[in-house]
C-alpha cells in the first residue's frame, strides 16, 4: 500500500480557453497537515474543487488516485463517499437549524427511514467533544459565533466518516484565539489519522502547524516544501509564490513632513438604536495631509463602527460630537455628501458591499462616480472604457479584459478593482477597511505600494486592521480602540505589537 493517501498526477482545467492549471502534480501523505499555498488566482482553489467533484471527471485532464485507486468523482457526494470532504471560507450552515440537525444533514440517523432525532443529539454530542465545542447540540447555527460554526462544519465532516479534511481558508473571517483553537484541532486530528489539506494566506498558520506545503503559481506545481527538512519558513514560501524574494513585505516610503488636518473629530459619538448602545464613544481623532493613521483593535472594538459613522452614518447612528474636513465643520447625512467633501471608504466586505460581483471591471470601477463620464445623464461609453483602463492598468488588476465579470477574479485582483472604483472620486482622505483580508503576500505587497503611491501624490489614509503587523509595517501613527473608545495613540517608532495588545486589551 502506498504511503500516499492522495495523488493528483498532471491535472490540466481549462475555462474557455484559459488553462487555470497546467499539468499540476500533488501528492500527500496519510496523516499529514499538507498546506497548498499561492498568490490569489494561482489554481489552488480549481485544484481542490477538481479533487472534491465540483468540476467533474470528463472536465479536466489527469488522474486522481485516493487510497490506491484512481477515482472518477462526477459529484461532490462521490468524493463524500470515498471520505473526502471539504470546507469553504463560506460555510454551507443553514443558520435557522440547530446545530445537530446541520452536522447530519444529508446524512440523517434513521432506522427504517424514521428520522431519530434522540440519537442525532447524541452522536451530536460525541462529535461536538471531539472538536472541543461545547454548546447545545439544539442551539441555533445563527446564534453561533463564526469561530464556533467552523468547529460545527468539521464536526460534521467528521460524521461522514471524513479521511482527507480540505479547508479552504477557514480561519479569514476568524479572530486569533478562534484560529488558534482551530489549528490546535488540526493537530489533535492528525493524531486520529486524520489527513488534512489547508489553503490559507496566513504564512505564520503554515509555518507553525505544517508537515508539507506545496506552492502553486499560475497554475503549476512549483515546489513541495518539507518542514521536517527546515524548508518552511516565510521567506522561502514567499520566493516561491511570488516568483522573486521580497525582503520587505512591508515598502518603504520616504517620510516627509504631513499637512494640515484632512480630518478631525472631537468627542465623536455614535449611538446604534439597533443595540441599544454606544459603538464610538468620545472618539478624538486627526489626520493630517499625506499620512497613513492606523486604527488597530480586535474584533468587535468598533473600528468599521466608527468608519461607518464619518463615511455619511449609512448606519443612521445617531452622532453626537464635532467633525471638521479641512478645517471646516462638516455634516454628512448621506455618503454622497462624504464622497463630495473628498472621503471615500473601501469597504472590509468587498464581495458583499464593495463590489457587484455579476457585473463587470469597467462598470464596477465607474459606478462611485457615473457623473464623471456622463453628459446630459448620458454615459460617454469610450470614456468609461478610457478610464476603467487606466485604473485595471494602474493597479495592476489581472484579467482578460474589462469585461471580465468582477466575482470571477482572485480576491486580490477584487480588492483592487474596489480601490479603483474609489480613486475615480477622487478622494483627498481613503478609509482602507481590512485592505488586505484574504489576498496573498504578493498581492498585498502590491496594495502597500499602491497605499504609497497615493500618499506621495498628497492623499491621507486611514487604514482599519486586525493584522498587527501591518498596522505597524505601514501606519505613521497608530490609534488602538476597544469597546468603542480610543484607548491610546501610539507613533511608529514607539508603537509595538506587544504595546498595542495591552491598549486592546484594557
Amino acid at each position: 500500500m502506498s504511503e500516499y493517501i492522495l495523488e493528483m498526477k498532471q491535472i490540466t482545467k481549462e475555462f474557455t480557453g484559459v488553462k487555470a492549471l497546467s499539468n499540476v502534480n500533488f501528492k500527500v501523505k496519510k496523516g499529514e497537515i499538507h498546506f497548498l499555498v499561492g498568490e490569489n488566482g494561482a489554481g489552488k482553489s480549481t485544484l481542490m474543487k477538481v479533487l472534491s467533484g465540483v468540476y467533474p471527471y470528463g472536465s479536466y485532464e489527469g488522474d486522481i488516485v485516493f487510497n490506491g485507486k484512481v477515482q472518477q468523482f462526477n459529484k461532490i457526494n462521490d468524493s463524500v463517499e470515498t471520505g473526502i470532504v471539504i470546507i469553504y471560507q463560506e460555510l454551507a450552515l443553514f443558520p435557522d437549524l440547530p446545530v445537530y440537525e446541520n452536522i447530519f444533514i444529508g446524512n440523517e440517523v434513521n432506522h427504517s427511514g424514521v428520522l431519530d432525532f434522540n440519537q442525532t443529539i447524541v452522536e451530536s454530542k460525541q462529535l461536538l467533544e471531539k472538536v472541543n465545542l461545547k454548546v447545545n447540540p439544539e442551539t441555533l447555527i445563527k446564534d453561533l459565533g463564526v469561530g464556533k460554526q467552523q468547529l460545527v462544519e468539521i464536526a460534521k465532516a467528521l460524521s461522514k466518516d471524513v479521511k482527507l479534511l480540505i479547508l479552504d481558508e477557514p480561519t479569514a473571517a476568524l479572530n486569533e484565539d478562534d484560529s488558534e483553537n482551530l489549528l490546535q484541532l488540526l493537530l489533535e486530528l492528525k493524531k486520529q489519522g486524520i489527513t488534512c489539506i489547508m489553503i490559507s494566506h496566513k504564512l505564520k498558520e503554515v509555518i507553525s502547524i505544517a508537515d508539507k506545503a506545496t506552492v502553486i503559481r499560475d497554475g503549476e506545481t512549483i515546489c513541495t516544501l518539507d518542514a521536517s527538512k527546515g524548508e518552511i519558513n516565510e521567506k522561502e514560501i514567499i520566493k516561491n509564490m511570488v516568483g522573486r524574494e521580497i525582503e520587505d513585505i512591508y515598502p518603504k516610503r520616504e517620510k516627509k513632513a504631513f499637512g494640515d488636518k484632512i480630518l478631525e473629530l472631537n468627542n465623536w459619538t455614535a449611538f446604534d438604536p439597533q443595540l441599544g448602545r454606544n459603538v464610538s464613544k468620545g472618539i478624538d481623532l486627526h489626520v493630517r495631509k499625506g499620512e497613513i493613521v492606523g486604527i488597530a483593535g480586535l474584533m468587535g472594538s468598533g473600528r468599521t463602527e466608527l468608519a461607518l459613522s464619518i463615511f455619511g452614518n449609512s448606519k443612521s447612528y445617531k452622532i453626537q460630537g464635532d467633525l471638521f474636513v479641512d478645517g471646516r465643520p462638516a455634516n454628512f447625512k448621506h455618503t454622497s455628501q462624504a464622497i463630495k467633501a473628498g472621503i471615500a471608504y473601501v469597504t472590509e466586505d468587498r464581495k458583499g458591499d464593495g463590489l457587484f460581483l455579476l457585473q463587470d471591471i469597467k462598470n464596477n470601477i465607474t459606478a462611485s462616480n457615473l457623473k464623471g463620464i456622463s453628459s446630459n445623464g448620458i454615459i460617454n461609453q469610450n470614456e468609461e472604457i478610457k478610464i476603467a483602463d487606466h485604473y485595471k492598468s494602474s493597479l495592476g488588476v489581472k484579467a482578460s479584459s474589462l469585461q471580465q465579470l468582477v466575482g470571477n477574479l482572485s480576491g486580490g485582483n477584487q480588492q483592487k478593482v474596489s480601490l479603483g472604483k474609489w480613486l475615480f472620486v477622487g478622494p483627498k482622505l481613503l478609509i482602507l477597511d481590512e485592505p488586505t483580508r484574504g489576498i496573498d503576500v504578493g498581492a498585498k505587497f502590491e496594495i502597500y505600494s499602491v497605499m504609497n503611491e497615493l500618499i506621495e501624490q498628497g492623499m491621507s489614509i486611514i487604514m482599519i486592521s486586525s493584522e498587527l503587523g501591518e498596522v505597524l509595517g505601514m501606519s505613521d501613527r497608530i490609534y488602538v480602540m476597544a469597546e468603542g473608545e480610543i484607548k491610546g495613540e501610539l507613533s511608529s517608532e514607539e508603537a509595538d505589537q506587544e504595546k498595542i495588545m495591552q491598549l486592546a486589551t484594557q
